[in-house]
């Protein structure tokens, strides 16, 4: 439907070799070498990338040289704090290329980037929040926010065959006459399951349709350069461990100025405010990205933001790119032949049938000989017992998990309105319906040596 901004930099897949791989082998053997050491097979980056031993020694070391001090102040200590938190902050606007049109709002990870729209969005009677099926919790989490006030939501359909959007039904929804209330549009750049990379031409397209874009890039920025001059949502989450392992408990909300005062603040804290009176009921709030970072930042752990962005930028985001997409690739084409000694396959990976505009991260179920699903609990215990880090569950994204595992609408009500309290065995015993699967995904250190691990490890689930 429409032309895709991921043509100009699809890199052909090599089936016979790995993209960089004498690179990308000696990055492992200087910056991840603990990996070897321990005997780890990590496949987890999704869920959290893997710290470079030099960005830990480089921030150490900045902690052992300098003492530091609460910002807010304008005592040496303070000021050199201020100094460096505010160069993480002007390092992430350079990365992303916003320097001119966005606030940079430090958070506590994505989640508190998204709380912060969720909870200041100005919903209304009669406002809209459209969302995709394929959302981490914390995006479907901001209904609330608007259901409270008076909006309704709705999700968009994801296609069953290949997990990426109906554009037809997106279209229609993006297309619906606006009623001059306020409308908000939320979607990922790169699904945290099925890898899934949505086409960020919707962005544009829905802003001219009166809507305002909420952009999560958590699972995107990892292995995929983002570009704010060239697409320009008008608000962005991003979660920094998410795209170099440390720090955790660092997150960003970019803001585009020119809607930075759609978000009406409803209270106040430290460091928000320019003037608050206690006899007086009144507060002026802080005119920039200080308005929304409540109390004392993490000013010793934010400068490790910058380390983190430069480690990145030597290696190079296109250079990642290249190779996650790379070791993927193999790693799809060396599962899905996958079968038992009966010709019946192995295992089902969910998506695209080709790994073209995706990200490093496969979900899949694994099945016995007589084509009975493996729980995913135990897929994970003797994965655990091989020391390969994977994830198995519904990772936070119950829309994909639904449609996979084929739950029907009123399935779901029916359990939900019949129950006090439930988890995923609560559930599948009720409805007889498997829940949850297996994810994998690769990152800049993976090794082919670690997925060749992996793939024997499932050849051997045969036995």
């Amino acid at each position: 439907m429409f032309a895709t901004l991921f043509k100009s930099r699809t890199t052909p897949f090599q089936k016979n070799a790995l993209i960089d791989d004498d690179f990308f082998n000696e990055l492992r053997k200087q910056e991840y070498s603990r990996l070897d050491e321990q005997q780890h097979i990590y496949l987890d980056y999704t869920g959290g990338n893997l710290y470079a031993s030099s960005q830990i020694d480089a921030h150490h070391t900045m902690l052992k040289q300098h003492t530091f001090g609460n910002p807010h102040s304008t005592n040496p200590t303070s000021m050199h704090a201020t100094h460096l938190v505010e160069e993480a902050r002007q390092r992430i606007l350079a990365y992303f290329n916003a320097f001119d049109n966005y606030y940079c709002v430090i958070t506590p990870n994505a989640s508190g980037a998204l709380k912060i729209v969720g909870e200041c969005y100005p919903f209304e009677k009669d406002s809209e929040y459209a969302l995709f099926a394929d959302n981490h919790n914390s995006v479907n989490g901001i209904r609330e926010y608007c259901k409270t006030k008076g909006g309704t939501h709705r999700y968009i359909p994801m296609q069953l065959e290949d997990l990426r959007v109906d554009s037809q039904v997106l279209a229609e929804v993006l297309d619906t006459p606006d009623k001059g209330v306020k409308r908000l549009f939320a979607y990922p750049a790169q699904s945290n399951v099925s890898g899934v990379q949505h086409d960020l031409n919707w962005v544009k397209y829905a802003q001219d349709k009166g809507w305002d874009v909420l952009l999560d890039a958590a699972a995107y920025v990892p292995s995929s350069p983002l570009d704010l001059q060239q697409i320009q949502p008008d608000f962005v989450s991003i979660s920094f461990y998410k795209i170099f392992g440390y720090p955790t408990g660092l997150g960003c909300l970019l803001v585009k100025k020119s809607k930075f005062n759609r978000l009406c603040k409803p209270w106040f804290a430290g460091g928000t405010v320019t003037l608050a009176s206690v006899k007086s009921p009144h507060h002026f709030l802080a005119r920039n990205h200080e308005r929304f970072e409540n109390g004392t930042l993490n000013y010793l752990d934010i400068p490790a933001l910058k380390i983190g962005l430069d480690h990145i930028e030597r290696i190079g985001i296109e250079r990642i790119h290249a190779r996650i997409n790379a070791l993927t690739q193999y790693l799809f084409d060396q599962l899905k032949t996958l079968k038992h000694p009966n010709g019946l396959p192995q295992l089902k990976i969910y998506g695209p049938a080709t790994r073209e505009q995706t990200g490093g991260t496969l979900i899949m179920n694994f099945f016995d000989a007589q084509g009975r699903t493996i729980p995913f609990e135990e897929i994970e215990q003797k994965a655990n017992a091989c020391k390969i880090s994977l994830r198995s569950g519904c990772f936070c994204n119950p829309g994909i998990d639904e449609i996979n595992n084929d739950l029907t609408p009123e399935e779901l009500s029916d359990f939900f309105t019949s129950n006090l309290q439930g988890g995923y065995r609560e559930i599948i015993n009720a409805l007889q319906k498997m829940r949850g699967a297996t994810r994998i995904s690769v990152g800049l250190a993976t090794t082919k040596a670690d997925l060749d691990y992996f793939i024997n490890f499932v050849k051997k689930l045969s036995n």
